[in-house]
C-alpha cells in the first residue's frame, strides 16, 4: 500500500510528536528511525515518519540525510512530503531548516512551499509571522537560554531568510480566516512575487484544518506537527485513506525507567516532582566526562532500587548549571558526554528488564533510541499533546515515550507510566 504521508523529522521527539498527530487523527502510523533502507518495512501504514537527528547536526550531512529520506519515502509511493521540525523553530544561526527546506524544494522540483510551526495545544501560536510561546514571543521564552538551539528571535521570516537562499512571505491570520479560496489565492501572489516560502499564521486548531485544506495538495510542505491536523483532513476528504484506526498501548510487562537529559524549564519541573516520589539519581558529568565508571554506577544504583518503583536517572540542569558544564567541557562534548551515559545506561537496563521506558529530551531520545537498537516504532495512545507511547517493531520488546523537553506538565511522568496496565 502506497504511504499517503512521507514525513522527515529533524530529531526524535519531533517525530514522534508528528506521528502522535497523524494517529489522533485516525492514520495507521510507523515511525522508522533514521535514513532508511531497502530492508525497512512501512508494516502497512498510511503515514510513514522518518525520525532523524539531524536539528543540530553539521548542515551538510542534515541535508544529505534529509534528501537520503525523501527518496525513499518517495519510493515506497508517498504522495506528499512533509519536513517536521519543532514547534519553536529550534535551528542552530546557521541551520538546519532552512538549508533543509530548500534542498527539499529543489530535490522534489517544488517551486514553493508553506512554513507553519504553530501548535496550539502546546501554546505555539503564529500572528503576523512572529512564534509565541503561550503569551510570550519565543525570544522571550525559556527557549531563549536552550543549551543547543538558543532562540533569540521570534520573526520567522527573519529566521528563515538567514539561512535559506530564498525569500519567505506573509500569509497572513487574515488572510487564514478568509477561507480557502484566499489562502490559494495569497499563495498564488507570493509565487508570483518569487517568494519560494510562505509564513502562515495560526492561532487555533481551526486555522490550522483551513491551512490543510488549502495546501493539501501540495507535494511538499514544511511545519510543526500542528500541521498535521489539516492534512489529514485534506486527505480523508478526498478519499485517500481509510477507515480511521484505533489506537492501542504497549503490551510490553517490566520494571518502569525514567532518563531525563533535557534542560527544558518543563522537564525540571517534572524532574524535581519525580524525585519527590520516586528513587532518583542525577547523573554526575564530570565523572562521565572523565570515563570514571558512571554509566556503570548508574546501572549498579537503579538495579538496587526496589523492583516495585520506577527509577529516574538524570542530567537536567538549571541555565546556570549548564553554563559551568559547558564553559569546562565545550558545548558539543558537553552535550555529547550526557547523551553517551544515558543511552549507555538504557541500553543496560533494558537487558535488565526496564522495558518500560520514557525519555525526555530530543537529544536524549535520539541517542537512546540508537543505542537501543531500535529501528521503528507502533504509535499508541497520547500520554500529554505531542507525547504518545510507542511499541517496538521488529527488535527486542520495549514501551516507549519519547518526550519533547518543553511538552507535558509537572506530573508527565507519572501520568504516563499510570497509562500502562
Amino acid at each position: 500500500m502506497a504511504i499517503t504521508i512521507g514525513a522527515i523529522a529533524d530529531d526524535f521527539t519531533g517525530a514522534t510528536d508528528l506521528a502522535n498527530t497523524l494517529a489522533r487523527e485516525g492514520m495507521s502510523v510507523v515511525q522508522v528511525i533514521g535514513v532508511p533502507d531497502a530492508a525497512t518495512e512501512t508494516h502497512g501504514a498510511e503515514a510513514v515518519v522518518v525520525a532523524l537527528k539531524s536539528r543540530t547536526a553539521p548542515k551538510e550531512e542534515a541535508v544529505a540525510e534529509a534528501v537520503a529520506a525523501a527518496d525513499w519515502l518517495l519510493a515506497q509511493g508517498a504522495g506528499q512530503i512533509l519536513f517536521k521540525y519543532c514547534s519553536t523553530f529550534d535551528s542552530t544561526e546557521d541551520g538546519n531548516i532552512g538549508p533543509v527546506s530548500d534542498a527539499l524544494l529543489e530535490h522534489l522540483g517544488e517551486g514553493f512551499a508553506v512554513i507553519c510551526p504553530a501548535f496550539p495545544d502546546n501554546g505555539r501560536t503564529v500572528s503576523n509571522g512572529e512564534l509565541f510561546v503561550g503569551d510570550v514571543p519565543l525570544a522571550e521564552s525559556s527557549m531563549k537560554d536552550h543549551p543547543l538551539t538558543p532562540m533569540r528571535d521570534s520573526n520567522l521570516h527573519r529566521l528563515m531568510e538567514r539561512q535559506s537562499r530564498h525569500r519567505a512571505g506573509l500569509i497572513s491570520l487574515d488572510d487564514v480566516r478568509s477561507g480557502t479560496e484566499a489562502i490559494e489565492a495569497r499563495v498564488d501572489a507570493l509565487r508570483a512575487e518569487g517568494q519560494r516560502y510562505g509564513v502562515v499564521d495560526a492561532v487555533t486548531n481551526a486555522d490550522l484544518r483551513a491551512i490543510g485544506a488549502a495546501i493539501g495538495s501540495h507535494r511538499f510542505i514544511t511545519g510543526g506537527s500542528g500541521i498535521a491536523l489539516g492534512l489529514t483532513a485534506y486527505h480523508r476528504a478526498t478519499g485517500a485513506l481509510g477507515e480511521a484506526v484505533s489506537l492501542e498501548l504497549p503490551s510490553v510487562t517490566g520494571r518502569a525507567l525514567v532518563l531525563s537529559g533535557s534542560c527544558s524549564e518543563a522537564t525540571r519541573a517534572q524532574v524535581a516532582r519525580a524525585c519527590s516520589v520516586w528513587p532518583s539519581r542525577k547523573v554526575d558529568i564530570s565523572h562521565a566526562a572523565e570515563g570514571d565508571g558512571e554509566a556503570e554506577a548508574l546501572v549498579a544504583w537503579a538495579l538496587g532500587q526496589p523492583a516495585d518503583a520506577p527509577v529516574l536517572i538524570y542530567g537536567s540542569s538549571d541555565p546556570a548549571e549548564v553554563a559551568r558544564t559547558q564553559a569546562a567541557l565545550g558545548r558539543v562534548r558537553a552535550g555529547e558526554v550526557m547523551e553517551r551515559t544515558l543511552a549507555t545506561v538504557a541500553r543496560a537496563l533494558l537487558a535488565e528488564g526496564l522495558t518500560r521506558i520514557v525519555v525526555a529530551g530530543g537529544e536524549t531520545s535520539g541517542a537512546v533510541v540508537t543505542a537501543l537498537g531500535v529501528k521503528a516504532l507502533r504509535i499508541g495512545p497520547q500520554i500529554a499533546p505531542g507525547v504518545p507511547w510507542t511499541e517496538t517493531l521488529g527488535t527486542a520488546p520495549a514501551a516507549l515515550a519519547l518526550k519533547s523537553g518543553n511538552f507535558g506538565g509537572e506530573t508527565f511522568f507519572e501520568d504516563a507510566l499510570a497509562m500502562l496496565p
